[in-house]
């Protein structure tokens, strides 16, 4: 395991200087200085030598440098010295300290918190100034108040300190405007909302036994706002395996069965999957389930086609080119041989794909079983004498892999001493090299090239060319030259000598491989496509493979316009092969910009209002482009549909992470399943860890985890969506319940002359938002539901709603407290104009200030709970029990503390039973004055749900009639409210109905198919 987030094996090597010292006396002599770059977070580079006592130089490269977290295998030991250490190691210069999060509702809340203080002094202002103008100009003539002897609170001739200690009991009495209980309830609501979530059995992968996991319950809300998603390609989007499917040889195509891509295109399509046909391809039913759902039980294998299955490719006409093609794919490759105990051979490889091309060799007759150091061994059928063989072939020259090569060669001495160049690489590159002779294949493998790519598939192009011994030993002497040299160009030199060799070369075919998807991967993006969410993938996969897997999961589709910058060109390679750093620092930057700028033209050319764009950057271009051109960039990203950054570090996902959350301003998603995305995780607004083979380092560091990248639908369309609407609705009724009932206190004391007397007994106030407030407002942040969750699913572009922040805006803010100012104000004056001179009691008294604070209260408690009876959208047998309980508790309250004696009890002693229960006035007053309240709210709900209905209230309608036979009309209005997406399996078969041809189709070395339409940018 490396630190790339890849499981496959990676291979290393030792000096062959070094190869002997396999004992401790041998180590213990080893003299030799290692000489080195300084410490950097480039994980794919290493430039250093080792100069042994006799003066010999070795270069050092990756495969001879183990980094730090990495899993050694294959061997029982090793002996080796220790370069870095600590923050030195390349593990812990990608590392990024963990953020502190916290929601963005939250921090609204906070400003919201802050304005309500500036209110509260407003009025506590307010009111200690009118309390010094009446203490100056009233009191003196309230004879009963005795002015002539009046303490410092009232004093006539000491207005000002009057005002002053007045403010002090203005803060205190009004400081019932400040929720502090909010963020109590909030906590409650939250761990609750995060216990739905774990206990979701939709999001429960049973192969694992693994449920969803919220890890915290502060960004609960942030799941349903979600604009943006970064995502890793390994392990998240796929299923780290690869599945060899089908292949053309010499012209001619094997494998028949369907890619998960074209069975998805079909489903959507209406076609019947389990039919003969599906998209183009004949398979019957048989073929279509063994190669699409899986009943192959042989890993890395997928391909049915009997013309080459259990050894009949030798009756084919071309069964020369077809062993040769398998014998390829079971020599030109680093992969290392395991025998198990019944003689069956595994495979560890550096790549999911490569191990493929073994196992497929393996299963169609030709068992690679063998590796030295020199030779590999590979046991086939000899077509002499009709019998298997095992026949050793040694390794000359083997010219490995790079994103800049996108080709890997092995030289080769057969048994009969003829010397071979075996090559597999992209269908470009492989091209371009194809001598005069080698083109016989050339259109029928590109026309088959065209057609896997349509399906999904990643491909690789087979060729080889015979060598004579005279031109091997000439130019191995000069390729050792190369491998010899030691400096900043050292990889340019070898590219240089490779070169020379890899030309005149003989096409033979062309492979088909799956990069197998997880399950729902692509429907699960064109949810999110049709939700609104921009996706893009971080990588650090080659630029073709991220290309590949685009186009597998509907990222990526043939009419998008690609957009791909690279420094993978000739200007960048002859700065780098002159070994100045400043120089290759200054041509890199340059060449960046100047790809960027042509972008930005292409862009502002396009006269199709309905193009698409993608863009693909590689992590060179993108090191100088996170910069100074990073205004740039974000600029060309954020008007693409699709952005995928390829070849990128760990420290380089955090800080695209990190520029898409400046540049946008958006809540984004960082989603990762290997210890490399850690960075991106913490980064993110949203950290999601997928619970996959990579171990425990993303989930650890993560917010929420999942087993599955199609839990993330459901996670976000779903709970997301509900905890967004739940939490902001909560807050905003709590704002308004608190000003509703501060305020009544305002203006009681106004009605008072500003004296600082309270309208309610002490026990009301503190009991207010602890007994009969609170539990409503928990039961509507915990269970309120605007509509179903197959609803949601239904119509995923709802959660706009979110993103847009519709519900928890300054519009929705301002207008829950000016509904709160106003019902208050309705309320006091209802009710002290209906008791102030009217008889109460039977005995013709009127109200005191005990029944007038116990009615005035009684009124709040009705409107307050009977307002969120108006705002509820789902209603269960606890919402009435806390709604209505709430209500009967405040009664009982009132009747248990009026029994306590007035010494306690103060205004409340008896007040319930003795003055308001029987007075028909009281229950007048509460309805009155709490209908009075209530209708401009139900008024306002019922003119805009019937005239200006959003999308939520018409599908509620329709639930809650069940109106089922209007279900097709109601998904035609919900298409016609939805917007044109760009990406997903929708947009892609919108193209293959158009059946439109590209508009540019220029040559691009990393496009797999070649009848792409790109805008390779790279001069």
């Amino acid at each position: 395991m490396n630190l790339d987030g890849e499981t496959n094996l990676k291979l290393k090597r030792a000096l062959e200087c070094s190869m002997d010292l396999d004992e401790d006396d041998k180590v213990r002599l080893f003299q030799g200085v290692i000489r080195c770059e300084d410490p950097n977070p480039q994980l794919y580079s290493f430039i250093g030598n080792l100069e042994v006592s006799d003066g010999d130089i070795n270069a050092l490269s990756p495969q001879q440098i183990l980094l730090r977290d990495s899993k050694l295998r294959n061997t029982d030991y090793i002996y080796g010295a220790v370069i870095f250490t600590g923050h030195d190691t390349k593990v812990m210069q990608n590392a990024t300290q963990p953020p502190s999060k916290r929601s963005n509702i939250e921090k609204r809340m906070d400003l919201i918190i802050y304005f309500l203080f500036s209110v509260l002094f407003l009025i506590s202002a307010i009111g200690s100034i009118a309390f010094g103008i009446i203490t100056s100009r009233r009191t003196p003539r309230w004879w009963y108040l005795r002015p002539d002897d009046a303490n410092a609170y009232y004093d006539p001739s000491a207005p000002a300190i009057a005002g002053l200690l007045h403010l002090i009991t203005a803060l205190l009495l009004y400081g019932y405007l400040i929720p502090i209980s909010l963020y109590v309830s909030i906590e409650i609501v939250k761990v609750a909302q995060a216990m739905f979530i774990n206990q979701d059995n939709h999001m429960y992968y049973e192969e694992t036994d693994t449920p969803a996991h919220a890890r915290t319950s502060n960004l609960n809300e942030e799941l349903g706002q979600v604009d943006t998603i970064l995502s890793d390609k390994t392990g998240t989007l796929t299923c780290n395996q690869m599945e060899f499917v089908k292949c053309s040889i010499a012209g001619i195509p094997y494998g028949k069965g369907v890619t998960e891509v074209e069975v998805a295109a079909a489903q959507r399509q209406g076609h019947d999957t389990t039919s003969h046909e599906v998209t183009n391809n004949s398979a019957n039913k048989e073929i279509m389930e063994t190669v699409v759902l899986g009943k192959n039980p042989i890993k890395g294998f997928n391909f049915q086609d009997d013309r080459l299955e259990n050894g009949k490719w030798v009756n084919e006409n071309n069964f020369v080119d077809v062993q040769l093609f398998f014998r390829i794919l079971a020599i030109c490759h680093t992969a290392i041989p395991e025998e198990d105990e019944s003689g069956n051979f595994s495979y560890e490889a550096e790549s999911p794909d490569e191990a493929a091309f073994v196992v497929a060799a393996r299963e169609l007759g030709f068992v690679f079983n063998k590796r030295s150091q020199s030779s590999v061994w590979v046991k086939d059928l000899d077509l002499t004498p009709r019998e298997c063989t095992n026949k050793e072939y040694k390794i000359l020259q083997l010219l490995e892999f790079s994103s800049a090569r996108k080709r890997m060669s092995v030289v080769i001495k057969n048994e009969e001493g003829n010397i071979f160049l075996f090559c597999k690489g992209a269908d470009s590159v492989i091209f371009e090299r194809l001598g005069k002779e080698g083109r016989r294949y050339e259109e029928a493998t590109k026309r088959h090239l065209a057609h896997y790519a349509d399906a999904g598939l990643r491909t690789l192009a087979i060729a080889y060319r015979r060598l004579d011994e005279s031109e091997y030993v000439a130019w191995d002497a000069e390729f050792t030259r190369a491998k010899l040299h030691v400096g900043a160009d050292r990889d340019a030199k070898l590219d240089e000598a490779s070169e020379l060799i890899e030309k005149d070369l003989i096409l033979l075919g062309a492979t088909a491989v799956e990069d197998k998807l997880q399950n729902g991967v692509p429907e699960c993006i064109d949810k999110l496509a049709h939700a609104g969410i921009k996706i893009w993938v971080l990588t650090g996969d080659k630029l073709e493979t991220a290309i590949n897997i685009g186009f597998a999961c509907s990222l990526l589709r043939q009419d998008m316009i690609q957009l791909i910058i690279s420094l993978d060109n000739d200007e960048v390679k002859k700065a780098e092969a002159s070994g100045n750093k400043d120089l290759i620092q200054k041509v890199s930057l340059e060449n960046t910009k100047q790809q960027l700028t042509v972008c930005k033209k292409v862009l502002e050319d396009e006269e199709d209002n309905d193009a698409a764009f993608a863009l693909v950057i590689d992590g060179k271009a993108l090191n100088y482009a996170l910069g100074e051109l990073e205004d740039e960039l974000m600029g060309i990203a954020m008007k693409c549909a699709s952005v995928i950054c390829c070849r990128v570090s760990p420290k380089q996902k955090a800080v695209v992470t990190k520029l898409v959350k400046k540049k946008t301003g958006a809540i984004t998603l960082g989603i990762g399943d290997g210890a490399n995305d850690v960075g991106m995780i913490q980064e993110a607004h949203v950290g999601v860890g997928i619970s996959g083979v990579e171990g425990m380092q993303a989930t650890m560091a993560s917010d929420f985890s999942i087993a599955q990248f199609r839990y993330l639908e459901r996670l976000l369309l779903v709970h997301g969506s509900w905890c967004y609407k739940r939490i902001a609705r909560m807050i905003c009724y709590f704002f308004y319940k608190n000003i509703h009932f501060g305020f009544t206190l305002f203006y009681f004391e106004a009605h008072a002359a500003f004296s600082g007397q309270a309208a309610y007994n002490d026990w009301y106030m503190s009991l207010f938002n602890v007994f009969f407030t609170s539990l409503p407002v928990i039961a509507l942040g915990v269970l309120d539901q605007d509509i179903s969750f197959r609803m949601k699913l239904q119509f995923p572009h709802l959660y706009q709603q979110g993103i847009k922040n519709l519900h928890f805006g300054w519009s929705q803010i301002l207008g829950w407290m000016a509904n709160g100012v106003a019902s208050s104000l309705v309320v006091f004056f209802f009710t002290i104009s209906i008791l102030k001179r009217q008889a109460f009691r039977n005995g013709g008294q009127v109200a005191g200030l005990e029944v007038l604070g116990a009615t005035l209260y009684s009124c709040v408690i009705w409107t307050v709970n009977c307002q969120l009876v108006l705002v509820t959208k789902y209603f269960t047998w606890i919402q009435h029990a806390c709604i209505w309980g709430s209500i009967l508790l405040w009664y009982l309250f009132l009747i248990i503390y009026g029994y306590i004696p007035p010494t306690i009890s103060t205004t409340a002693y008896r007040v319930f039973i003795e003055a308001c229960a029987p007075s028909p006035s009281y229950w007048l007053t509460i309805l009155l004055a709490s209908g009075a309240a209530l209708l401009p709210s139900f008024a306002y709900i019922s003119f805009q749900s019937t005239f200006f209905p959003i999308d939520d209230q018409i599908i509620q309608e329709f639930s809650h009639l069940q109106k089922d036979k209007d279900q097709p009309w109601l998904e035609k209005v919900m298409q016609n409210k939805t917007f044109r997406v760009t990406i997903g399996i929708t947009a892609r078969l919108r193209h293959l109905g158009r059946s439109k041809k590209p508009r540019r189709a220029q040559p691009n070395p990393y496009a797999a198919p070649a009848h792409k339409s790109n805008v390779n940018l790279s001069p």
